[in-house]
């Protein structure tokens, strides 16, 4: 914003601490920016009630911050946290309600589709059995159970064996894929001709969503992709912060 004086930006987040991150660093450009508490997927409502009709760019950053992760909310396995997983802490739906109360057929979907998850199915059955004896309340119970699942081989690799997991019940706590089906070809309907929209997504499910939801508006010749493949970080960027590592970036402009 230092370098772009006559710049306005809207934050969208529904995260409370997120916001007041944001809040803490933008302070010093008071005036010339608004952070409102919202869904990706309420972008056209957002600008509208900021009496925006076209913005000159978008940039989405999907998934789970590091802010998220050290804020005992449920988010990381590294440690025993409540289940929680809630972005927005005012919603209801909890990933102690995912993992208590979900039917086994749909712990097997959510870890198939969200997780990816190669051995969902011993899994969400591990997790209906245990919890006939006594509910899971935290972390560090469900990573154990999800470790013991795999087999000893594979326990000990590069990526803990109860990520998946975690990333499948918090996709579904807060509903993360859809939000991103919903609010891209919005924002791309939103763009001035010429503007530009910049997707970061952190793994293959968000990726591949983007790319088709460009492509698609390629097709439709609202939009020209700008990055054939995406944009990863380098190696100087990863050492100066690892958890860029995983970050993707998909870049296209919007045509007349």
């Amino acid at each position: 914003m230092e370098n772009i004086p006559n710049i306005y930006i809207v934050g969208i987040d529904k995260d409370d601490f997120a916001l007041e991150k944001a809040e803490e660093k933008l302070k010093k450009f008071r005036g010339r920016y608004k952070l409102i508490k919202s869904p990706f997927k309420d972008i056209d409502k957002v600008l509208k009630e900021v009496n925006i009709s076209k913005a000159s760019g978008f940039l989405f950053d999907f998934g789970v911050s590091m802010f998220q992760l050290k804020e005992y909310r449920g988010f990381s396995f590294q440690r025993e946290e409540p289940l929680d997983m809630r972005m927005d802490t005012s919603q209801e739906l909890t990933a102690y309600y995912v993992v208590n109360y979900y039917p086994l057929e749909e712990l097997e979907r959510i870890l198939k589709e969200y997780g990816e998850e190669k051995f969902y199915k011993k899994i969400a059955k591990s997790i209906v059995e245990r919890r006939k004896k006594k509910k899971i309340e935290t972390t560090k119970e469900l990573a154990d159970l999800v470790f013991k699942i795999y087999p000893k081989p594979l326990r000990y690799k590069k990526i803990h064996p109860a990520t998946k997991t975690f990333q499948a019940i918090r996709i579904e706590v807060n509903n993360e894929l859809d939000e991103i089906k919903e609010a891209l070809p919005k924002a791309i309907n939103l763009l001035e001709n010429g503007g530009i929209i910049q997707a970061i997504s952190f793994h293959s499910l968000e990726d591949r969503i983007v790319k088709n939801i460009f492509k698609e508006e390629k097709r439709l010749k609202k939009l020209e992709i700008l990055t054939k493949k995406p944009i990863i970080p380098t190696k100087e960027e990863i050492l100066e912060n690892p958890a860029s590592r995983s970050a993707k970036l998909r870049v296209g402009k919007r045509l007349a």
